[in-house]
Formats: structure tokens, sequence, C-alpha cells
């Protein structure tokens, strides 16, 4: 018998459940998803009596920049489960630790019946795994165990160089790939994941996008919601099981290339197919149009057929099938041609390339009575879905109705159209007539940092500090591009032979050096370039939530290093030049204060070879939450801008760029003040020339300290 709370009830709840809860319904967003998915794999694996952990390694970067960030707030948590986090120092030897947690069971003594391993990174980091990602995919997962990698796609680039579609690269690692769409996705297609896994000895690839990351909703968990179906596969005349080999030299790799294509991809699509993994939503028995969709696509496509009036009802009334697909690859045949039979045309509705179009057109080719098969362009070629930027629901809407107008008219359809041209064609007043670039925050080191000499030739690179790419070329130097992570400065190797141009300077974050830029800089050592590595040192990876990076040097210890590797000479310059007394750097370097950096980066640039400036000073950002946190004790003295005496010329402004700068209307004129509130006492604006500044020390509060200070 249910017992039903009567109303006004309070329903217990705690923000820890969307992590315990075993049955119901919990709320939660896509990255609290994936922190779930190796707990609840936990459990299950209890219930069967099997006693694992998981182990898992990667690199930050949206839109999985808050992974680590959430596993290191439930750590306890993660600890009672069994579950390690090792943040890697890059993608690439994260992805080689979590193919090395597969080995365990390998060595005596070991710890626990299995270890699964889960990998993250962004689109780049996917690319530049690759050749990791292929050595472990041959070797296999262990005994118990099982990998997923998850991929954040950003395929609008709004956080990174390039537009990203990670399915590509997992494809030719030859690694099943599964894609979610939603939070309930996560969790459900994320632990048949690792029952694939097991089953196949596969690793496993599973796209996430921006909007599924970000995203919250609620999502149903159960212990019996997922029980995966374990197929056989006959290889060698008996069912195969798989075995971790990880002697990837010939003959032992040829051997694993023949399990993986005999035997392990086969494996991968039957589970597909006994756990449904692909599914006809809506069947529409005499249909002559499927729409086949995946991921988030899916349900931008049913959004778009909602609004234009197309419910299950009506779409199977019209003779249209819908398949939302959960593994891209191997696509499952049988589901495809199950779905096909009887349709006269496929549209398929998928992001970037053609991918799905390519396989579901090579499931069905060899078909007596197979359909057209239209996605990216039409049956004559012509453009139908754009392979560029991000599908969303209008785009959907309007290729699906050209394909629709083409047999029937359909008035819901036909209104939305022309609802879409409307607004298209209609000139919408704007009420916002300001553009806010994205500019450094209040006091940010790189204000300074990223300073050059005039006419000076900088390159850019990954983090914060490529926002210089927008600013003031007088100021921050001609910029000629930007390479992809760990690359900055090898540009030049490539461009010095062929120019009378004798040296650049070369931005590069503290983060991306340990990350794989230190080999960049090896880079230019070995080619006798005559550049300048200007290393941002602000002890944070400020673009994806202020995490330490790992693996980092302390500044001496970084100077001998880059003195060992050939470095010439090496100025660090700081806000706190008082910290570096008495302590041994290299003997090629030497510190100053940041006041004189642009005279530091001239006497630099006329060093043959390749020189360093190491700009060490504290991200603001980061420096301001631990203030407010009380982790870091924050200096009292305030700055304000008397308007009576200000003429208003912005030299302050000019000399800090900081946008606590601010001009403000007065009875007198325009004048400049410091915005309080977003200050973060970097001090920069006292260098201007003016005589309206005034600083503020304010009495002690408790009574015990001496009384405020004001000095013009």
């Amino acid at each position: 018998m249910t017992t039903i709370a009567p109303p006004n009830t309070p329903i217990e709840f705690t923000l820890g459940d969307k992590f315990t809860r075993g049955e119901g319904l919990i709320y939660l967003t896509g990255i609290q998803a994936l922190v779930r998915l190796p707990l609840d794999q936990h459990r299950a694996d209890r219930r069967r009596g099997l006693h694992t952990a998981t182990f898992i390694s990667g690199y930050r970067g949206s839109p999985l920049g808050g992974f680590d960030m959430e596993m290191d707030r439930n750590a306890r948590l993660l600890t009672d489960h069994h579950v390690f986090h090792q943040p890697g120092l890059n993608e690439e030897l994260g992805a080689t630790a979590v193919y090395g947690s597969q080995m365990a069971g390998l060595f005596p003594g070991a710890k626990y019946d299995g270890v699964l391993g889960m990998w993250y990174g962004k689109g780049p980091g996917v690319d530049r795994t690759g050749d990791a990602f292929k050595h472990a995919n041959h070797a296999g997962t262990g005994r118990n165990g099982g990998v997923l990698a998850l991929g954040g796609d950003d395929p609008s680039s709004k956080s990174s160089t390039l537009p990203s579609a990670s399915e590509v690269a997992f494809y030719d690692a030859l690694m099943p790939t599964l894609y979610p769409g939603s939070v309930q996705d996560i969790l459900d297609l994320g632990l048949h994941g690792f029952a694939l896994s097991r089953a196949s000895g596969l690793w496993v690839g599973v796209k996430i996008i921006t909007n599924v990351a970000d995203g919250a909703a609620t999502a149903e968990v159960s212990t019996e919601r997922i029980t995966p179906v374990i197929p056989t596969v006959e290889f060698d005349g008996r069912p195969f099981e798989h075995q971790l080999n990880w002697r990837l030299l010939a003959p032992h790799n040829l051997e694993m290339e023949r399990t993986l294509h005999g035997a392990r991809l086969e494996l991968a699509r039957r589970y597909a197919w006994e756990n449904r993994l692909n599914r006809i939503t809506v069947p529409a028995p005499d249909a002559w149009l499927g729409i086949l969709a995946a991921g988030k696509t899916y349900y931008d496509t049913r959004q778009a057929l909602m609004e234009m009036g197309l419910d299950d009802d009506e779409l199977a009334r019209r003779g249209i099938r819908l398949l939302k697909m959960g593994m891209l690859f191997p696509m499952e045949p049988r589901i495809v041609r199950e779905f096909a039979r009887g349709l006269q045309e496929i549209m398929v509705v998928e992001e970037k390339r053609p991918f799905l179009e390519m396989f579901a057109r090579d499931a069905l080719y060899s078909a007596p009575d197979r359909p057209v098969i239209v996605g990216k362009a039409d049956e004559e070629g012509r453009p139908l879905l754009p392979s560029s930027s991000e599908l969303d629901t209008d785009i959907i809407a309007r290729a699906i109705a050209a394909r629709l107008e083409r047999r029937m008219a359909i008035p819901s359809v036909e209104e939305r159209i022309r609802y879409l041209d409307g607004l298209q064609q209609r000139p919408i007043a704007l009420t916002l007539t300001t553009v806010r670039q994205p500019f450094y925050c209040s006091g940010c080191p790189h204000n300074r940092g990223t300073a050059a000499p005039e006419g000076s030739i900088v390159g850019a690179g990954i983090g914060c500090h490529s926002m210089a790419l927008w600013m003031d070329p007088e100021r921050y130097g001609n910029i000629i591009g930007i390479t992809q992570m760990g690359a900055e400065g090898a540009q030049w190797v490539g461009i010095a032979p062929f120019t009378e141009t004798p040296h650049i300077f070369q931005n590069i974050g503290d983060g991306t050096l340990f990350h794989s830029g230190g080999l960049a800089v090896n880079f230019a050592v070995a080619s006798g370039a005559n550049i300048t590595y200007k290393i941002l040192y602000n002890a944070a990876v400020a673009m994806t939530g202020g995490q330490g990076a790992v693996g980092t040097l302390e500044v001496p210890a970084l100077t001998r290093r880059l003195e060992a590797e050939g470095v010439k000479r090496i100025i660090v310059t700081t806000d706190e030049p008082e910290k570096y007394k008495g302590v041994p750097l290299a003997r090629i370097a030497e510190v100053r204060h940041r006041d004189v950096m642009l005279a530091a980066q001239e006497e630099l640039a006329k060093v043959a070879g390749v020189t360093v400036l190491i700009h060490d000073q504290q991200c603001a950002a980061e420096k301001r939450r631990l203030r407010k946190r009380g982790k870091l004790a924050g200096p009292t003295t305030r700055v304000f801008i008397n308007e009576r005496v200000c003429e208003g010329c912005g030299d302050c402004g000019h000399k800090s760029n900081c946008l606590s700068v601010q001009p403000v209307d007065t009875e007198f004129g325009r004048k400049t003040q410091i915005h309080q509130g977003s200050c973060n006492k970097d001090y920069s604006c006292l260098q201007g020339d003016c005589p309206s500044f005034v600083t503020v020390e304010p009495a002690d509060r408790a009574g015990a300290g001496a009384p405020g200070r004001v000095t013009p």
C-alpha cells in the first residue's frame, strides 16, 4: 500500500540527496550527474558482491571545467565509495594514468576486484590524447574494470579557440561513443557505458556538450532502472572473453587488433541492440519520412517539431518516424534497418560534419529499397543543415519544413515558418546600445604583465591573457595570433628564418607552461630562436574555476630549471620583490619590481637566444575570493579620487588599465572615480600623474588600533 503525504507536509531534502538518494527523483546539474556516475556504479557492483574502486584523471576545461571542483567539494563521499581523483598534468598523461589503473589487477596484492576508470577533457584535449586513447583501447580494460572517456564539446566555441566535435576523434581511436542529451541520459548511458566497456574491453567515449554539462534537471534514480544485458560473440570457435594485454608490440598488438575488429566492436553493436541504446521513439508504422538524431540535437528536434504543432500523435498521423541514437559509433545496423523499413526518405539532424549520416548511408547502401538520405545537403547537393556553429530549434524547424512542404501542406508548420520569417525580416529596436567585450578583472596581473614595449611583436596563447588580442596594440604589442595549448612560441621557429624581424615576445600562462608549454620552450632553445617568453605566473587556472595548476614549481625552482634547459637570461618581476630576499635563484636570474617591467623586456630582447620574463603576481579574482573567505589577509588602504581636483584626463586608467577606474558625471563635469565594490586593491592607479588621489587608512573598528589616516 502506497502512503501519500498530506498537503503541506514538508518533504525531507538535503543538498547531498543528489548523490546519495537511491530511489525516486533528484535534482542536479550535468556536471553533478557525472560525479554521481561512479558512485552509482560502485553501488551496483557492491550489490553484485564486487569490491571495486574508480580512478579519475584528466584535465579541466569548459564545459567540464567544474568537474574536478565538484569532486573536490565531495571528496569525503568519493573516498567512502573508493573513488580516487588525481588531476592530470595534461590530458594525455591523465589518460595514460587511467590506462594504468586497468592494470592494477595484474600486480601482486591487488586491493580490489576491479578498478573502473574515468578520463575527462575538453575537445582540444581529446585531440591531443589520441595516441594514448589508441594504445589504451588496443590493450583493453581490466577485469571488472571499464573506462569512460568524457569529451567536453563546445560546438559554438564560446570558451575555446576552435569549435569542437569529439565523436570523430573517438571514432579514429575505434572507441564506442555515447551521446547523452540530458541529465537523465548521463546517468543512464553512463552506467551502460561502464557495462559496455567491461563486456567488450573497449574504452567508451562520452560526448558531453556545454548545454548538457551546465544544465540542471530532475532525474529518476533506482537500483532497478539500469539492468544491463551482456551479449556474447563467437570468436575462434568459442565465446569471446576479453583479456587485457599491455604487450603492444608485434605479434601481441596484431592479435589485439584482430580481437578489436573481430569481436570487441561487434560486442559493442550487440550491446547497443540488446539494451536499446538506440530507440525508435515514434514508430509511425506507415511513415514515409524518418528523422534520425542523437543527444541534445534529438531534444532540439523534438522541440522544433512541437513548436510546429507536431506532437507524437500528429507525427504518426503525418507519417513521420523518429529514431533517437544513444550510441553514435559503432552504428548498430539492425535498428537503422528497422527504422528505415518502408521509408522514402531519412533526414539526419546533427551538428558539425555528417557523422551519423555517413554511417546510416553505409548501413543501408545494399538494401534493395533504401530510402533517400539527406542531412547536411539534400539529394541534389544543396545545403540543408549547416556544418558550422551550433544548431538550434529554429534552424532545425526550417530544415524539416523544407522537406515536408515538398509533399504536404501542414498549416501549423507554415504558421511557424511565417513567424520565424517575420522575426528575421522585422527590424528589432535595440534597447541596449553598449557593447562590452571581455576584459581583465580589476587588479588583474595581466593588466601589467602583458604590456609590451612600443612596437613589439607578441605571440598570444591559451589563458585569460589571450584577451590582449582585443586590446590596445600600443600597450600590448602587435599580436600575431594564437596557437594550440602548449605550442606557444613554436610558430616563431617556423617564421624566424624567413623574416628580418629579429625577435618576438611570447605570452604563456604558468598553467599552460606546466601542462605542455615547457616543451615549446625546449624547442625554441634547440632551434636557436631569438624569443622572450613572458611566463605569467598567477598561481591559478583562472578560466576554468581558479584551480591550482598541477605540477607547478615555485618561481626559484623554475628559474633553475629554465637555466638548465638553456635559457640565456631570466628576470622576475613582481609586486612584492621583498619576498625574494635571500631566496636562491638561478645564476642568470634577477628580481625587479613590476614598475620597471617594460625596461626589463627591452633588456631581454637584446639578448641572443631564448630569454624569460617571469611575472609573479597572484590572480586578482582568486585573491579576492581568498580574502572574503578569511584565508588571505588583505591590505586595508583604500584609494579615492577627489572629484573637485580631478580633471578627468584618464591617465590613472591608462596606467592601470583597471575596470574599477571609471568615469563619472558630476556637477563639475566628467571626472574619474574608483568603484569601491569591484576594487581589488592593486593600487596600479596610483601610478597616474595626478594630485587628486587620496588614500584612506581606516581606523581599527575594535578600538585597539590607531585612528584612521587620510593621505593626499
